[in-house]
This record gives structure tokens, sequence and C-alpha cells, in this order.
């Protein structure tokens, strides 16, 4: 079956995560993405990752699939017309340069809608494309520090963690790709298109639940309360008798009623302490402390299965190795392989969120294993030119 965007072509010419990650996105989704690379400048994404395999890494696997790769240098008058000549035939450009960059290279919104009237630009910045801090740079790292995101990370007097990922970077790539298809929408309304200004800041500002609210009503600066939710009981990490750790999360009223049955203390549900909401959340410590107690005495597969029966939220805290063997995940197709022909062989990978039951997205390869590889194949087919002047361009470094 068609993906839901077959027939939707995107240029992405953003480097490393945010704009390659709106990239595959949208291409997970049916859309044909040029990935445009700067000849003899590839996107440092191809050697990214920690795993290494005869010198290939493997972010590029994920965040390249579904793509095309071709070459050609926006900052020389040649390259800048190669350019627009694509614009006219392709629907999103999406991109994450420091804002004013396309203006410098005279390919503003203005002059691309010049060329095409429908074309949608996608910009990922760090701080957004107004305001006194679009012009500085912006890295994920920092964009989750000033959103106020990483100082709700951590423990209590502890230093706040990064998690171990770009979440900020894929944030504004998720964020990217919605603004995409709500443009799109918007475009079978008007018949234009429009910009789609993401912020890594303001999409790690936008995931953070009630935290404006609580400081403006009540002054409540929310911080890190290590692995849980103050207020919210019990939702926590407990330690089982062979040492493992699984999350038991039954704060709702009549979750916890089920918990307290399935420890054989059904008593707890009418205690004044914990009988409702708010009285679990003022004895936190205490029911935390029950509830390791039980824990404790017994084996992570049996608290998991006890509580689950009982209609009870409780899972195992995996690592990526538990992961790739979750019989969940591997039957709705969320452990995907990917045929890499840097490496020649298959490579598990992410597979696509969400499923669409009519038109389901798909991985149709891996990524271009090489800048420029579908240089001929768009050059000739798309804009009509012929190898020989594609190896005119290429000698004279526009492609």
């Amino acid at each position: 079956m068609a993906g839901a965007l077959d027939g939707i072509r995107v240029i992405e010419i953003g480097t490393l995560i945010s704009g390659p990650f709106a990239g595959r996105l949208l291409g997970d989704m049916g859309a044909e993405v040029l990935k445009i690379e700067p000849p003899g400048a590839p996107d440092p994404l191809r050697t990214w990752g920690q795993a290494e395999l005869d010198g290939h890494h493997f972010f590029w696997t994920v965040h390249a699939r579904n793509k095309k790769a071709i070459t050609l240098d926006l900052r020389t008058p040649r390259g800048r017309e190669i350019f627009l000549e694509l614009v006219e035939q392709t629907d999103v450009i999406v991109e994450n340069f420091r804002p004013g960059t396309l203006e410098r290279w005279d390919l503003g919104y203005d002059v691309l809608r010049e060329r095409n009237k429908g074309i949608i630009l996608v910009r990922v910045s760090g701080y957004g494309q107004t305001g006194p801090d679009a012009h500085r740079a912006g890295y994920a790292s920092v964009a989750e520090a000033a959103s106020g995101l990483r100082h709700l990370n951590g423990f209590p007097g502890g230093p706040p963690p990064r998690l171990a990922l770009s979440l900020g970077d894929s944030l504004a790539g998720m964020f990217a790709a919605q603004g995409a298809l709500a443009a799109l929408y918007r475009r079978t309304v008007t018949g234009e298109g429009q910009v789609v200004d993401t912020a890594l800041t303001e999409s790690c500002l936008a995931v953070q639940e009630s935290t404006i609210p609580d400081y403006d009503v009540g002054g409540v600066v929310r911080g890190p309360s290590g692995t849980r939710l103050e207020g919210i009981a019990p939702s926590n990490i407990y330690r089982t008798a062979d040492g493992s750790w699984v999350v038991i999360a039954a704060n709702q009223d009549t979750v916890f009623r089920r918990l307290c049955a399935a420890m054989g203390q059904p008593e707890l549900a009418t205690d004044d302490r914990f009988a409702d909401h708010r009285a679990r959340g003022r004895n936190q410590d205490e029911l935390d402390k029950i509830i390791g107690d039980w824990a404790a005495e017994r084996q992570p597969g049996d608290i998991i299965e006890t509580l689950s029966a009982a209609g009870v939220i409780a899972g195992p805290i995996n690592t990526v190795a538990e992961v790739v063997d979750d019989p969940q995940l591997r039957a709705r197709g969320m452990l995907a392989e990917h045929w890499d022909e840097r490496v020649d062989r298959t490579v598990l990978g992410p597979g696509i969120v969400p499923v669409l039951s009519e038109s389901p997205g798909s991985i149709r390869n891996a990524g271009p294993a090489h800048p420029g590889q579908h240089n001929i194949e768009v050059y000739t087919g798309l804009l009509g030119k012929t190898a020989e002047e594609v190896a005119q361009l290429q000698a004279e470094g526009v492609l």
C-alpha cells in the first residue's frame, strides 16, 4: 500500500539531528525525500553512533532511511539556480541552519515562493526565526537547559543530568514534521504554502505539562524528583529480590485499590493516609516504603505477572538488549530490519510510529551509502539534464 505522503516531495538541507529526523519522519510516511549535502562536506551524521563496523556508524542508518542523496552547493550562483529548479517541483523544504543562512544565499522564503507559491519551508533552529536570541546557534543540550527541561531531571539537590540522547533535537524534529503535515493540509484549502518555524527551546518547553501555570498561579518552581513525581503516588521504581528494578504505577484510585488487593493488603485502600490521590501524595514516602518492602521479597517476573493480571500498571526497566527481544515490540513491527548496503547486511532499527491502518509507512531503504548517490537519477529524471551536464556540474564543484 502507498504511504500517506506518497506523491509528496521533500528536500532536506539540514544536518545532524533535528532536520534529518523531521525528514525521516516524512519519508517514513511515504514522502520522497531528497537529501542535499554540499560537495565535499557530507552530513556529520554519517559518522555518528557508538557501534562501528568496517568504518561505518549507524546513526545514519536510522535517520537517512527512505532518502535519496544528491550533492549541490547552494552558495554558488549555478547551485542556487539548480536548487530553485528543484523547488519548483517540491512540496516541502526542511532546513535547520542558523536563522539568516538561507537569506544570505538569497534563498529566503520570499525567493522560494516566487518560484513555487505552494512551497512549505520548515525551519528548525535553536531559538526560532524571530526574537532577541534568534541569531544564536543552538544545540539540544543548551535548549533543554534554557527551556527549563533539564532543571526537572535528576535528584533533589544534585546536578541536573542529561538523558543520554539529544532529546531536544528529536522533539524539535517531531514538531517540525507535525507542522509540515498541518501546512500540507492547509495548502489544500488555500493553494499556498507557508513557513513552519520550530525552535529547539520551544519544543522542549511544549512538553513540560503544567510547570508554567503552576508557577504563574501558585509560585511553584517545580524541581527534580528523582525516580518519582512529587504528589503522584504510587508511581515509582522498586527494587526486587534479585536486585533489579520494576516500575509500578497505581496513582489512580481504582488502580490503587487493585494494587492493594494484589499485594494482599486491601485495607491500605481505605486507610486515611492513602484513601485518595491527595492523601497518597502527602504520604508518598510511607507508601513507597510499604510497596518497596513487598517488592523486595519477590522476583521481577512474578511482580509484573501478578500486578498485570490484577489490572495494575507495572513493567521492567529494560536495557536495549532486552528491548530488541521484546515480543510486543516485535509483534508491532517496532524493531525493523534495514538492508544497509554499506555493510552488506541487515541492521535493526526503530519501527515506524504511528501505525496507520490504510496507508502504513514503510522502510524502503537504509539510507544512501555515499553523498550524491542519486545525482544522476534526480538531475536527469527530475530536471531533465543530461548525464554529460551532470558530469560537468560535478567537475565544476557545483554538485
